[in-house]
């Protein structure tokens, strides 16, 4: 069995009983056995292959966009009230910390 996260709520014996019989009385749920499973076939075997390909296009990435420049995560030690001068910018804080390093380095150039 499967491990349950945190603050799920399995039903009671009388409600996972009541949940089967309104299984059971369904015209249209059935149980897939072992034979079903056997002879399923892939969607791409199935759609011709422009429908599946649109099917594919439709099917949305998890999180969020990448982004053309990816950041590389750091820690970094700041004064407190540095930090908190950014932080009360508000959302996008980091980005403008970034920002304001790229100035700096751009006004201040490195080795040169």
């Amino acid at each position: 069995m499967p491990k349950l996260k945190t603050g799920h709520i399995s039903p009671s014996a009388l409600e996972d009983a009541a949940i089967k019989v309104g299984i059971e009385a369904d015209a249209d749920a059935r149980q897939l056995g072992s034979t079903w499973h056997r002879e399923a076939k892939a969607a791409s075997e199935l759609f011709p292959p422009a429908t599946y390909a649109a099917l594919v296009a439709l099917k949305r990435p998890r999180g969020r966009p990448k982004a053309e420049q990816t950041k590389v995560f750091t820690a970094i030690r700041l004064d407190a009230d540095l930090l908190a001068a950014f932080k009360a910018t508000g959302k996008g804080w980091q980005t403008r910390v970034n920002a304001a390093l790229r100035q700096h380095i751009a006004d201040h150039p490195i080795g040169r």
